[in-house]
Formats: C-alpha cells, structure tokens, sequence
C-alpha cells in the first residue's frame, strides 16, 4: 500500500505537495463511491483548509463524472456561501459542470450563486458567474432572467475576466 493508505483522510494527512493530494483525491473519489462520500463529509464537518480540498476535489469529479455527483447537489448548494473562500470557490464551480446534466437541481443554488457576486473576491465572483452562465445555457426556464441579469452585471463588475463569463 503507497502512503496515502487509501483513504481522504489518509491522503490529507499524508504530507504531500497540495496539487499531488488533490490529483490523488479526484483518482480516488472517481473510483470508490465511500471517498465520494468521505469527501463531502469533509465539507460538512472538517477543517477549513480541508473543506476547501474537498471542495476544489468536487469541482474535478464533477467534470468528469457528474451522475456520481447528483445525491451531493444540495449539499453543494448548501456550501455555496460557507465562510472559507476556497469552498465558495469550488462548490459554484462543481454546480456549473453540473448544470448540464440537471439544469433542474442545480438551479435551486440561483439566489445563493447571486449572492456571492457580491463578494469582495475575485476568485469567488468569478465561480458564481460561471455557474450562473452554466445554468442559463442549460436551464431554458431561467434563461432568460439570468441573461437580463447579466446585462445588468456586465455594467458594475470591475473584473474582466467576471464581465468576460457573462459574455460566453
């Protein structure tokens, strides 16, 4: 057995560099559901720094293999707006991989994804427009008061690169 012992928690504690954990992380949680679900109980109840892991994980997993991520939508939605920067990051990027696959579901996280449009971080702004653009490619009934939103937000936002989502 390497040392990572096979295990989320193995692998965090295991003193690898941040980008190797997080590629060993997505191997494992895309082929042991029990990691996919060790994952999101990180989310729910870890350190930070380790939520915010776990979250960057699910945005990889949700890419690749987005029907493993359908029971965690709402746990996703719910960690839209939790005080780390790299979970409000990661959990709006996962639910714009995810918008495709169940424009539904996904476009429940639409009031808290406006919120952190707000947000004084750049990072976080730009997640929340990707997966808002994400929903209203996807989700027609949306469609088209997400798009008179981002007229809007195409005006006040001073990032380019925030503005440039939008735009897509």
């Amino acid at each position: 057995m390497d040392k990572t012992g096979g295990s989320i928690q193995a692998i965090l504690a295991s003193g690898l560099g941040h980008k190797e954990q997080v590629a060993r992380m997505v191997e494992l949680a895309q082929a042991d559901d029990s990691a996919l679900a060790e994952l999101f109980e990180i989310l729910r109840a870890g350190r930070d720094a380790d939520r915010g892991t776990a979250a960057e994980v699910m945005k990889f997993v949700s890419k690749e293999q987005p029907e493993r991520m359908l029971p965690y939508i709402d746990v996703l939605i719910e960690y839209i707006d939790y005080k780390a920067p790299r979970v409000r990051w990661g959990c709006p990027e996962a639910l714009g991989n995810l918008a495709a696959h169940y424009p539904e579901r996904v476009g429940q996280a639409i009031p808290k994804l406006m919120e952190n449009l707000e947000d004084p971080s750049t990072v976080v702004r730009w997640c929340a427009a990707y997966a808002l653009a994400e929903i209203a490619k996807a989700n027609l009934e949306k469609q088209a008061e997400l798009v008179k939103r981002f007229d809007g937000l195409i005006l006040t936002e001073p990032n380019s690169g925030v503005r440039n989502v939008y735009l897509k």
